[in-house]
C-alpha cells in the first residue's frame, strides 16, 4: 500500500508539472495523451488501495467506503475543481436504494460561481459514468435534480453479514497505539458522595471500555480532593471543637454536618478564615499537628460514608484505575523535583498552591 500511495503521489506531481509546462502546439496534443494515461494509472492504482482497504481484517465502513469511490468517480470526473463537496449518505427511504450521493448539487453550485453553466442532473451523471470499479455497489440510479441512488451489492452485503456473525464486531486497526487517560468523579473527601459521582463513574466507565475495545492504552484517573482550603477550615474547626483530638480520636460521626458547620464559620467568620487558610500554609508546610489532622479526617471519611468509604466500590467501577490522593501527589512531586535538582533546575520553578 505504501509505494502504491507513493506512486500515486509521483504521478500527481508529474501530471501538474506538465501541466504548468510552457510547450509548442504540437507536443501540447502528446502531452495530454501522456496525462490521460497518467490519469488513467492513478485511477488503478486508487482503485487498487480500495479494493485492499474493502477487504481487510477490520469491519468495512460503508459510508466511508462509498466516500472513497464517490471522490474518485468525481476527481476523474472534474479534474479542475479544488477540493469537491463529498456527500455521501444511508438512503431514508428503502425503494430508492441503500445509499445515496447528493454532491451533484452542490459541486452545480460551485461551478456556477466560478461562471460555469451547467446542469445538476448533468453533473449526476458524469460523476456515475466515472465511478471506479469496485466491491460495494451494484447499480446506480439518478433521481430528481441530481439524487445518485446507490444499490449495494448482494455478495458484498452477504460476506459483511457473516463475518459479523461469525467475528464480531471488529474495530478498525489503529496506525499508531495512543494513550488515552479519563478522568472520573474527583470527590471531594469531606462531603458524601452523591449519585452525580456515580453518573460520572459510569459514563467515564463506558468510555474507557470503548476505547479499549478499538485498541487505546487506556488510563483510568480519579483525582479525590483531599487538600487545599476545605482542609484548612476542617482543621481549624477539629482544634476548635476537639483541642485534645492529638491523643483523643475526634468523635466525628457526621463528616457532611461536621463539614457544613466549618464552611458556615469560614463564610461568616472574618476570624475564622484567616486561621483556615493558615492551617492550609501549615499543612502544606507538613508540620506534624497538621499532618495528624489531615490522617484523622481523612481515616473518619473511609470509616463513614465518604468517598473514601467508597473506595472499593470505585475500584471496581474503576476497573485497576488509579485514585489520586495527596499522598500520591507527594511521592510524585519527590520522584519530579530530585531530577530537577540534580540538573540545577530547580531554582527556575516555583510551586504555585
Amino acid at each position: 500500500n505504501r509505494s502504491e500511495e507513493c506512486e500515486i503521489q509521483c504521478l500527481s506531481a508529474e501530471v501538474e508539472s506538465l501541466g504548468r509546462a510552457p510547450v509548442a502546439s504540437a507536443r501540447l496534443l502528446e502531452l495530454k495523451e501522456e496525462n490521460s494515461r497518467l490519469k488513467y494509472r492513478i485511477n488503478v492504482l486508487k482503485r487498487s488501495l480500495q479494493e485492499d482497504d474493502v477487504s481487510n481484517d477490520a469491519m468495512t465502513n460503508i459510508v466511508v467506503a462509498l466516500q472513497h469511490v464517490f471522490a474518485t468517480a468525481i476527481t476523474s470526473a472534474f479534474p479542475d475543481l479544488s477540493r469537491p463537496p463529498l456527500a455521501v449518505s444511508p438512503n431514508q427511504q428503502a425503494r430508492f436504494g441503500d445509499y445515496q450521493c447528493n454532491s451533484a448539487m452542490a459541486i452545480a453550485q460551485m461551478m456556477k460561481a466560478k461562471g460555469m453553466k451547467t446542469n445538476p442532473r448533468e453533473i449526476a451523471e458524469q460523476i456515475v459514468r466515472h465511478l471506479p470499479h469496485n466491491q460495494l455497489i451494484h447499480n446506480t440510479e439518478i433521481s430528481g435534480p441530481g439524487f445518485i441512488n446507490v444499490f449495494l451489492k448482494k455478495s458484498f452485503v452477504t460476506r459483511a453479514v457473516s463475518s459479523l456473525l461469525m467475528n464480531g464486531v471488529r474495530p478498525p486497526t489503529l496506525r499508531r497505539r495512543k494513550k488515552v487517560v479519563v478522568d472520573f468523579s474527583s470527590p471531594n473527601i469531606a462531603k458524601e458522595m452523591h449519585v452525580g459521582h456515580l453518573r460520572s463513574t459510569i459514563i467515564g466507565e463506558s468510555l474507557c471500555r470503548l476505547f479499549e475495545f478499538l485498541g487505546y492504552d487506556v488510563v483510568r484517573l480519579n483525582h479525590v480532593g483531599d487538600w487545599g482550603t476545605q482542609f484548612g477550615m476542617l482543621i481549624a474547626h477539629l482544634q476548635d471543637q476537639f483541642p485534645d483530638y492529638l491523643s483523643v480520636s475526634p468523635p466525628i460521626a457526621d463528616l457532611q454536618a461536621f463539614y457544613k458547620e466549618s464552611k458556615k464559620r469560614f463564610d461568616e467568620d472574618e476570624d475564622f478564615k484567616k486561621r483556615a487558610y493558615s492551617c492550609v500554609v501549615r499543612l502544606q508546610s507538613k508540620e506534624p499537628n497538621f499532618i495528624r489532622a489531615w490522617t484523622l479526617i481523612c481515616d473518619v471519611s473511609r470509616k463513614g460514608d465518604g468517598p473514601l468509604r467508597a473506595e472499593p466500590v470505585c475500584a471496581n467501577l474503576l476497573n485497576e484505575g488509579v485514585l489520586v490522593t495527596f499522598a500520591t501527589y507527594l511521592q510524585s512531586l519527590v520522584k519530579v523535583f530530585v531530577p530537577l535538582e540534580l540538573f540545577d533546575l530547580l531554582p527556575h520553578f516555583r510551586l504555585q498552591t
